[in-house]
C-alpha cells in the first residue's frame, strides 16, 4: 500500500505537511518526529490529521501532488484542516 498523509505541528498548529510514503504512516511520522526529514525538523513534534491509503503508487503520488497544489490545497484546507 501507499500512503498520503497530512501533519500538523502540535507546537504551531498553522505548520502543516503533506507527505508520501510506502512505509507506513506510523514509521514515517516516528521519523519526522526524529528530526530525520529537513522539511519538518524545525515544527516537531508533529501528529497525523489524516491519512489515505492507495493501492496503486502512482495515484498516491498524482493525490499527494494535488494537494500541495490550487484546487487541492483548498479541498484540503477545507475538509481535513
Amino acid at each position: 500500500m501507499y500512503y498520503v498523509y497530512l501533519l500538523e505541528s502540535i507546537i504551531d498548529p498553522s505548520k502543516r505537511y503533506v507527505g508520501f510514503t510506502a512505509k507506513g504512516v506510523d514509521a514515517r511520522l516516528d521519523e519526522h518526529n526524529s528530526g530525520k526529514s529537513v522539511h519538518t525538523n524545525k515544527h516537531k513534534p508533529w501528529k497525523c490529521i489524516v491519512s489515505v491509503a492507495f493501492e496503486k503508487k502512482d495515484k498516491a503520488e498524482q493525490f499527494e501532488i494535488y494537494l500541495k497544489h490550487g484546487s487541492g490545497h483548498d479541498f484540503a484546507k477545507k475538509h481535513f484542516w
